[in-house]
C-alpha cells in the first residue's frame, strides 16, 4: 500500500480522507457542469454518412456550449451544413448533398459551461475512413520447383483503418494453413516448401475495410508446381533408362528464416496495447533448405522462448502454427529479448526479437468531483503513470491555472490541488492533463461550494424481503454539505444499532449478515450534519426458507400400470408457491398421461419411454428447493392361463391406382395367434439412395388391409407389412414389387438454420441437411442467403453441396445477420425459406471495468466495486465480472459490486477486474491493493507440560500458526482438577514473546487443568487446555550416598526402559521354569524341590486379589507384597519416587543414580535371607512373584 507522503500535505491527506469520495449532486442543486459524453479521441467516419461528433453534459443551470477547431473558435453559424443539437453540444455535419467529408477532418474540442465553471472535452481528432482500390497490375503465372520455398505478395493498398487481410479461393473459401503454408502479418502468403497439391490458379488477396464495410480483391495469382521426380523418370526413360539427374539422395540441410533475413531485430509495444485493439506480435516465417531439384523433406518445428524470464502463459497464445507469438494486455515486464527457434534433424537456427515497453499516460487516481460546505478543506488527486513519466498540468475552467483568477484558498502542490476555508463562489472546473509523448490523459473535476442540509435520495417504506440466515442490504443513499452522518435505528429511536451483527457502509447502507426472523420490523435512517437532520423508513421481512419435507422416492413399476411422485415441501406461509416437475431436466412430455397436483405427479399407462428421472421444483419468489427420483419400467409377468404369439406376416401384397405421388398398397393379414391385431405399420426401401434399408412410412389400423400411400419424388420404392398385437410386431411380409416416382423440385428447405460466430471475424452458418428422400431429384445443392440487418438491403449469397456449413469471414464483430438456407437441385428451387437472426463472433472485451475501489469490511470480508464496462467494448454478450484475487469469484454482468469473503486478517492483497463474454476475458482492471485489519489470532500451535521437579510443573507453548495480527500476548490459566470439583480458576497474562513458564511450590499428588491462548487487539484467540499431575512423596530413611548427590528422581516403574527390562527377566524366568517342569518330570531331584519339601517355603501362599498392588503404595499399607521379597523392616524403600523397585532376588542393596536408572547389582543378602539362611537358589514361583 502506498504511504502517504511526508510534510504538511501528508497530514492534510490524512485529515481529509473523508472528503475525497465524490458525491452524486441531485440536478436540482446548483452544479458546474461535467461532461457525460463525448466521441472518441481518435474519431473515424465514413464519409457516405453525416457526421456526427456527440458532446453531451449536465450542469445546474444547463450548460451551454462551444466548439474549437484546429484550436481556434468553430464559427458554426456560417456553415450551414453544421448543426448542434437543441440542449447539447453535439454537432451533426450535414453530408448528404454531395459535400466532401475531408473538409471537416480537423481537431476539435468541445466546452460546456455554466455560470460556475467551464467543462471541456478531450481534444477529438476527426478523420475519413479512406478505402482506395487496389492497383491495377499484370500478375504474371508463377512457376515453382517442388520443394522450393515460394512468396505471394498481397501489397494491399494502405487504408484508414488499415484493411483485414485474408486470402481465399474464387469459391470464397479459405485457403488453409499450416505449419507449411502460412500467412504473415503484413498478409503476404508464405510456402515454406512447395508441393504438387500447391497448384492452383485461383490464389486470391482480399483486404476488408471496416468502416465502409467494402471487401476489395487482388487479381488472382496461378501457381504451377514442378515435380522433378517425375521429370527426372521421364528423361531417364528418353535417354534409354540412363538416370540424368542420378538417384542418389542429396542431404538434407538445417532450416533457414526466410523472414526476418536478419538475425537480431527490434520492436517497440505500448503498454496495454489491446485496449486500442492491437498487440504485440512477433512472427518467424521458416523454408527447409535443400536442392531445389530433389523431393521435400520435413518441416522444420518452431517454439518460443524468453531470455532470462518465462513467457507470461495467461496473456500469450501462439498463432499460426507457432509462427506467431501474439502477447497481450502487455506491461512494463514483458520486454525483454524474445527468440524463436527453428529445428530438424540437421540442426536448428534461431532469430532475436529486442521489445521494449512504454507506455501512454494511465491513470492511478483519476480526479474526483469535489462537494464542499464554507469554510471547509479539500484536496483533488491527479496521479498518473507512464514511460517516460507523463507531465502534470492543471487548468481551470478550460485555461492554464497559472493564468485563472488568483484565489487564495487553493494552492497547487504538484499533482495534488489544496483547498482551505473555501467562500461560497469558489466553485470552478479543474482539468487535469497527463501527457507524454505517446498520448495524454484529460479529466475534469469541479469543487463545488454548497452549504445544503442533509436530504435522503432512498424512496421512502420500501420493504426489503430475505431468506431466513442470507444477508441483507438495506441502503439509505443520502447528500449534504457538509457530507452528512448516518446512524441506522431498529423499531424505535430509543437506541442506535450496533454490534458485530452489522456492518455499517461508508455510503449509509446497512448490513446483517444473517438474517434471523428476530431482525424484521421497521428500521430507520437519519442522516445530519450542522445544517439539519433528514430520515428515511424501510421495513425488512425475514422468510422461512422453502424446503422439501417429503421428496419423490425411486419407483419401478410395470408397463400399462400408474405411477405417483410425491413431492410434500413447506414454504413461508405469505410467499406464493409454484410446484414445477421436469423429466430428465427437460419439460414433461406433452401426454394427458402425465397429470400435475399439487404436491404429486401421476402417470398412467406407463410405457417404457417413461423411464427416466423425474424432478420437482418448489418454486417462490425468493427462493426454490428440488428433490428427484428414478423411474424405471419392467415388463408385466405372462399369464399362463392362454398363449399368446406374434400374429403371422401379411401376404400378397399389390400395388394398384399409381400416381405421380401416391399409390395404393393392399394385403392379406397373417393368423393373429389369439390375440388381434391392432395397426399394421407399413415400411419401405429406396433402392437407388439406401439399398437394403428399410424405413417406416405409415400406420394403418388393424381393422384394415389397404393403404394409401403419399410418396416422394425420385425414389425407387419397395413396400412391406408387419402386423402389431399385444405380443408384438410379426415377421415383415415379403417385399412388393418396385415402384419409381419422378424427380421434382425439393419441396422442403433445410431446418435448424443457425447462425453464430467462432471468430472475431466471421459468421458459421450451420443447417441439418435434408435426407435422400427429401432431394426429390439429382444434384442436391443449398442456395445460402446472408445479409447484416437493419444495414445491407442486398442478400449475398453462394450454393454448396454435400456440406451443412458455410463460413462468412470478414464479418463486423458480433452484430446480427439475416440468414436463409434454400434447397435446389437439377430441377428447380425449393420453397422461399424464412429468414433467422444469427450473431457473428464475439471478440475479447476491449475494454476493463474502471472506477474499481475496496471497501474492507472486516478482517474477513471486503466488498469490490466498479463502474460497468461501455456497450460498444464487450464486443459481444456480456456474461459477468471476474474479480482475480487469490481465487476467481464471477459475478453476473448486472452487478457491479460483490463481496470477498475468506480472506484472511492482517493480509495484504492485490486484485484486478475484468469483463468476460462469450470469446474470454477483456484487459483486467488496474491491480487495487488493500489490507486486512487485524482478527483474533488462531490457537498457540502446541501446549504441553512437563515435571522437573517434585513441587513444580513447566508450560511450554508455540506461537499461533494463524497470527491474524499482532500478538499483544497470551492469557494463561489454570486450577486444581480433583474427582469432585475444579478449584479456583488463576489467571496470567503473559509477554508475546513468551514461549514458557514454571509453576513453583506446588502440593504434591495434584492434578491441575492448564489453559492458554493467544490474543491481539482484537480479542482473544480459540483456547488449548492440557492436564497434568505433581509427583508424590513418601518418607524414606536416609540414603547412605552423601548428601551432595541427593536429587529428585523419576518413577522408574513408568519407564519404557525398564518395563521392557522387566518383561525380559519374566520370560527368562518362565522358560527356566518349563525346563524345570520338564525335567522334574523325567524324575530328576533337585536341591530346590528338597528344601521345599523338608522346610516349606512360608512366603508362597495364595495371593488374594485385593493385595495385588503395583506402582502405587500408601503409607499406611505397611504388609509386603504377597510372593515378594522385602527387607525385614516391612517397609518398601522410596528414593525420592511414586514407586521404587522391590529388592528382588539375591539383592541386597538396590541404588539409583542421580537421573533414576537403576544402578543395583544382584549381590548380598536382605535381612530375611539371613534369618532364613540358604544355600539353593531361590524358587522359581517366588523369583516371578518378585516381579509381578
Amino acid at each position: 500500500m502506498d504511504r502517504p507522503r511526508d510534510g504538511p500535505l501528508a497530514l492534510l491527506l490524512l485529515f481529509l480522507g473523508h472528503v475525497i469520495t465524490a458525491l452524486e449532486v441531485p440536478l436540482d442543486l446548483l452544479q458546474p457542469p461535467t461532461i457525460t459524453h463525448q466521441s472518441p479521441k481518435d474519431y473515424i467516419i465514413d464519409p457516405r454518412e453525416n457526421i456526427v461528433i456527440h458532446c453531451e453534459a449536465k450542469g445546474k443551470p444547463h450548460p451551454s456550449f462551444s466548439w474549437t477547431r484546429n484550436g481556434t473558435h468553430f464559427e458554426m453559424d456560417k456553415d450551414p451544413k453544421v448543426l448542434m443539437k437543441p440542449r447539447s453540444g453535439t454537432l451533426v455535419m450535414d453530408i448528404s448533398g454531395g459535400e466532401r467529408a475531408e473538409a471537416y477532418e480537423g481537431v476539435y474540442q468541445c466546452s460546456a459551461h455554466n455560470e460556475l465553471g467551464t467543462a471541456v472535452s478531450n481534444s477529438i481528432v476527426l478523420r475519413q475512413s479512406r478505402s482506395p482500390l487496389w492497383s491495377k497490375e499484370r500478375i504474371s503465372p508463377i512457376i515453382a520447383q517442388k520443394g522450393q520455398s515460394l512468396i505471394l505478395h498481397c501489397r494491399p493498398p494502405a487504408g484508414l483503418p488499415p484493411p483485414i487481410i485474408f486470402w481465399m479461393d474464387n469459391n470464397f473459401q479459405r485457403l488453409p494453413q499450416s505449419r507449411r503454408v502460412s500467412q504473415a502479418l503484413n498478409g503476404d502468403l508464405y510456402f515454406s516448401n512447395v508441393q504438387p497439391e500447391d497448384s492452383s490458379s485461383n490464389y486470391i488477396c482480399y483486404a476488408r475495410f471496416p468502416h465502409t464495410q467494402t471487401i476489395q480483391q487482388k487479381q488472382p495469382i496461378s501457381v504451377r508446381v514442378l515435380d522433378m521426380d517425375t521429370l527426372n523418370d521421364t528423361m531417364a526413360d528418353y535417354f534409354n533408362d540412363t538416370d540424368l539427374f542420378s538417384d542418389k539422395p542429396v542431404d538434407e540441410r538445417a532450416p533457414v528464416f526466410m523472414v526476418p533475413s536478419e538475425s537480431v531485430s527490434s520492436k517497440m509495444v505500448l503498454r496495454g496495447e489491446i485496449l486500442e485493439m492491437e498487440t504485440a506480435e512477433m512472427q518467424c516465417i521458416f523454408v527447409a533448405v535443400m536442392s531445389l531439384i530433389f523431393p521435400f523433406r520435413p518441416t522444420p518445428a518452431i517454439s518460443w522462448v524468453k531470455r532470462n524470464s518465462e513467457i507470461p502463459s495467461g496473456r500469450a497464445s501462439f498463432l499460426s502454427f507457432d509462427k506467431t507469438l501474439r502477447i497481450t494486455d502487455v506491461s512494463e515486464a514483458d520486454a525483454g529479448e524474445y527468440r524463436c527457434i527453428a529445428n530438424n534433424r540437421h540442426g536448428s537456427v534461431h532469430h532475436t526479437i529486442r521489445v521494449t515497453v512504454n507506455a501512454a499516460p494511465y491513470w492511478i487516481s483519476a480526479p474526483r468531483n469535489l462537494v464542499l460546505a464554507p469554510k471547509e478543506m479539500g484536496i483533488i488527486t491527479c496521479q498518473a503513470a507512464g514511460h517516460p513519466k507523463p507531465s502534470i498540468r492543471w487548468l481551470m475552467n478550460g485555461l492554464p491555472i497559472e493564468n485563472a483568477p488568483k484565489d487564495p484558498s487553493r494552492s497547487v502542490e504538484g499533482d495534488t490541488l489544496i483547498f482551505s476555508e473555501v467562500q461560497t463562489g469558489s466553485s470552478a472546473v479543474y482539468q487535469c492533463n497527463a501527457s507524454n509523448q505517446y498520448g495524454y490523459l484529460l479529466s475534469n473535476a469541479f469543487v463545488n461550494v454548497l452549504a445544503e442540509p442533509p436530504r435522503v435520495l432512498t424512496p421512502p417504506n420500501i420493504v426489503y424481503q430475505v431468506i431466513m440466515n442470507k444477508p441483507t442490504l438495506l441502503e439509505c443513499v443520502t447528500f449534504g454539505s457538509p457530507v452528512p452522518i448516518i446512524t441506522w435505528f431498529k423499531d424505535s429511536r430509543s437506541s442506535m444499532l450496533e454490534g458485530n451483527a452489522y456492518v455499517f457502509h461508508e455510503n449509509g447502507t446497512l448490513e446483517i449478515h444473517m438474517s434471523q426472523p428476530s431482525n424484521s420490523g421497521k428500521y430507520t435512517c437519519v442522516a445530519r450534519n450542522n445544517l439539519g437532520i433528514s430520515e428515511n423508513h424501510v421495513y425488512l421481512e425475514v422468510k422461512e426458507p422453502t424446503r422439501i419435507l417429503r421428496p419423490p422416492e425411486y419407483r419401478e413399476v410395470q408397463r400399462n400400470r400408474d405411477v405417483v411422485f410425491e413431492c410434500k415441501a413447506k414454504h413461508d406461509p405469505s410467499l406464493v408457491p409454484t410446484m414445477t416437475w421436469l423429466k430428465d431436466d427437460g419439460e414433461l412430455p406433452d401426454d394427458e398421461r402425465f397429470r400435475v397436483d399439487s404436491d404429486s405427479l401421476t402417470i398412467t399407462d406407463v410405457t417404457e419411454s417413461d423411464a427416466g428421472m423425474y424432478t420437482c421444483i418448489m418454486n417462490t419468489t425468493l427462493d426454490q428447493d428440488s428433490a428427484s427420483a428414478q423411474l424405471t419400467v419392467v415388463e408385466a409377468p405372462p399369464t399362463p392361463a392362454v398363449i399368446y404369439e406374434q400374429p403371422g406376416a401379411p401376404t400378397d401384397l399389390e400395388l394398384t391406382d399409381p400416381g405421380a405421388r401416391s399409390i395404393q398398397l393392399t394385403w392379406t393379414p397373417g393368423e393373429e395367434h389369439n390375440s388381434p391385431i391392432k395397426k399394421f405399420l407399413i415400411q419401405y426401401e429406396d433402392a437407388l439412395h439406401q439399398s437394403g434399408v428399410w424405413h417406416n412410412l405409415t400406420e394403418v389400423p388393424g381393422t384394415k388391409t389397404t393403404a394409401h400411400l403419399k410418396l416422394s419424388p425420385y425414389v425407387h420404392y419397395s413396400f412391406r407389412v408387419l402386423a402389431l398385437n399385444d405380443v408384438g410386431f410379426s415377421r415383415p411380409s415379403m417385399p412388393s414389387h418396385q415402384y419409381r416416382t419422378s424427380p421434382a423440385a425439393p419441396d422442403e428447405n433445410p431446418t435448424e438454420v443457425k447462425g453464430h460466430g467462432t471468430e472475431h471475424d466471421n459468421l458459421v452458418i450451420t443447417w441439418k441437411p435434408l435426407m435422400p428422400l427429401q432431394a426429390n431429384g439429382p444434384g442436391l445443392q443449398y442456395k445460402v442467403m446472408w445479409r447484416q440487418q437493419g444495414i445491407e438491403k442486398d442478400w449475398t449469397s453462394v450454393s454448396v453441396a454435400n456440406v451443412s456449413k458455410f463460413v462468412v469471414s470478414g464479418t463486423p464483430t458480433f452484430v446480427p445477420y439475416e440468414v436463409m438456407v434454400q434447397a435446389l437441385n437439377d430441377y428447380g428451387l425449393g420453397p422461399k425459406p424464412g429468414a433467422v437472426i444469427g450473431y457473428s463472433g464475439e471478440d475479447f472485451p476491449s475494454a476493463a471495468p474502471g472506477d474499481v475501489r475496496v471497501l474492507v469490511l472486516n478482517s474477513t470480508l471486503a466488498e469490490v466495486r466498479w463502474s460497468p464496462v461501455s456497450p460498444e467494448s464487450v464486443r459481444g454478450r456480456l456474461q459477468g465480472y471476474k474479480v482475480q484475487l487469490s481465487s476467481h469469484h464471477i459475478f453476473s454482468p448486472n452487478k457491479t459490486r460483490g463481496k470477498l469473503p475468506d480472506l484472511l486478517p492482517y493480509s495484504v492483497y492485490s486484485l484486478r477486474v475484468t469483463a468476460f463474454n462469450g470469446r474470454g476475458e477483456g484487459p483486467s482492471s488496474v491491480p487495487q491493493r488493500f489490507e486486512t485489519p487485524e482478527g483474533v489470532p488462531g490457537a498457540p500451535s502446541f501446549f504441553k507440560v512437563s515435571a522437573l521437579d517434585l513441587d513444580s510443573l513447566t508450560l511450554e507453548w508455540g506461537p499461533p500458526h494463524e497470527r491474524n495480527g499482532r500478538l499483544t500476548g497470551y492469557t494463561f490459566k489454570y486450577q486444581i482438577d480433583s474427582k469432585n470439583d475444579l478449584g479456583l480458576l488463576e489467571e496470567l497474562d503473559l509477554p508475546s514473546n513468551q514461549s514458557s513458564f514454571t509453576l513453583h511450590n506446588l502440593p504434591h499428588s495434584t492434578r491441575y487443568k492448564f489453559y492458554i491462548s493467544a490474543r491481539t487487539q482484537r480479542g482473544v484467540g480459540p483456547t488449548l487446555t492440557e492436564e497434568a499431575v505433581t509427583s508424590a512423596v513418601h518418607s524414606l530413611p536416609p540414603p547412605t550416598i552423601p548428601a551432595a548427590m541427593v536429587s529428585p528422581q523419576v518413577d522408574i516403574a513408568t519407564q519404557g526402559w525398564f518395563i521392557g527390562l522387566m518383561s525380559a527377566i519374566a520370560l527368562l524366568i518362565l522358560i527356566l521354569l518349563i525346563i524345570c517342569f520338564i525335567k522334574r518330570n523325567k524324575g530328576g531331584k533337585y536341591p530346590v524341590k528338597e528344601k521345599e519339601d523338608a522346610h516349606g517355603d512360608p512366603e508362597i501362599q495364595p495371593m488374594k486379589e485385593d493385595d495385588i498392588t503395583f506402582g502405587e503404595y500408601s503409607d499406611e499399607d505397611r504388609k509386603p507384597l504377597k510372593g515378594s521379597r522385602t527387607p525385614s523392616s516391612g517397609t518398601v524403600k522410596r528414593d525420592g519416587s511414586d514407586d521404587s523397585l522391590v529388592d528382588c532376588g539375591d539383592s541386597g542393596d538396590t541404588q539409583f543414580n542421580e537421573d533414576g536408572s537403576f544402578i543395583g547389582q544382584y549381590s548380598g543378602r536382605s535381612d530375611r535371607d539371613a534369618t532364613h539362611d540358604s544355600s539353593e537358589p531361590p524358587s522359581p514361583v517366588n523369583a516371578m512373584n518378585s516381579f509381578v
